[in-house]
C-alpha cells in the first residue's frame, strides 16, 4: 500500500489519465441525486479526500474488505473531515447493508480486478443497495480496445493482461447488459445516462440510473457499453 499510494505511481499505471478520470468522476458525482453516498472499496490516490471535501455536511460510507485500506483512507483526512467518512469492513460480494439504502454508489477501478463470478455478485450487491432513482457511477477500463495501440502492440498487451489476469474477461463483458440481468429480480431497471471515454476509448466514466420497472423506456443497448 505504501508503494502504490503515491500520485506518480498511480498516474503511471493509468498512462497519465488519472487526473482526467478523477475530474470527470467528480463532475458526474456533483450531479448525483440527493441522499446517502457509498464508495464501494477504497482506492489509492486523492479520490476519497477530494470527494469528501465536496460533500459539505454530508456523510459518505466507505466499504472495503481490507482494514489496512480503510485505515489508510482515514489517515488522509483531518479530524473534521473524517467525521464525514463512515468506514465499514465488508466484502463487496456480500454487503451487510439494507436494500435500497443509498442514492449513489461509486465504484472506481474495481471490476477488472475481480474474477467473473465475484464480479457478478458485486454487480448484484451494488444494485441491491441502490434505491430507485439512484445512480451507479463506474470508472473503469472501456470495452475491448481492439484499435488501441496498447492492445494491438503485443509487448504492451502482454504485461496488461498478465498483471491484471481478469482484465481480458472484463473487456469482453457488456456492462449494461450484465447490470440489467441482475436488476430483473429486484423490480428495477438500469438505464445508461452518461458515458465518457478517455485515452482513445481505453478508459471510461459511466453513469447508470436505477428506475422502477414500470418506468422502462425503449432504449437500444449498445454492444460497446
Amino acid at each position: 500500500m505504501w508503494f502504490f499510494d503515491h500520485q506518480p505511481i498511480i498516474n503511471a499505471i493509468l498512462f497519465g489519465q488519472y487526473q482526467g478520470l478523477l475530474d470527470q468522476t467528480l463532475v458526474c458525482l456533483a450531479k448525483r441525486p440527493a441522499g446517502p453516498l457509498l464508495q464501494l472499496t477504497c482506492v489509492y490516490g486523492k479520490l476519497t479526500p477530494t470527494l469528501l471535501r465536496s460533500l459539505g455536511h454530508e456523510n459518505m460510507t466507505l466499504v472495503d474488505v481490507s482494514m489496512g485500506q480503510l485505515e489508510l483512507s482515514r489517515r488522509k483526512e483531518d479530524e473534521s473531515a473524517s467525521r464525514k467518512l463512515l468506514l465499514s469492513r465488508m466484502d463487496a460480494e456480500c454487503l451487510g447493508l439494507a436494500d435500497n439504502s443509498f442514492s449513489t454508489v461509486l465504484i472506481f477501478f474495481l471490476f477488472h480486478e475481480l474474477p467473473h463470478e465475484a464480479r457478478q455478485r458485486t454487480f448484484r450487491e451494488a444494485l441491491r443497495v441502490l434505491n430507485t432513482s439512484g445512480q451507479l457511477v463506474i470508472t473503469e477500463y472501456a470495452p475491448l480496445p481492439v484499435h488501441h495501440w496498447l492492445y494491438r502492440f503485443q509487448p504492451s498487451r502482454w504485461p496488461l493482461t498478465h498483471l491484471e489476469p481478469f482484465l481480458n474477461d472484463f473487456w469482453q463483458e457488456n456492462l449494461l447488459q450484465a447490470l440489467q440481468q441482475h436488476v430483473d429480480r429486484l423490480n428495477k431497471y438500469v438505464e445508461l445516462v452518461e458515458d465518457h471515454r478517455f485515452f482513445s476509448n481505453f478508459y471510461r466514466v459511466t453513469v447508470f440510473k436505477i428506475l422502477k420497472k414500470e418506468k422502462i423506456r425503449d432504449t437500444r443497448i449498445s454492444p460497446q457499453i
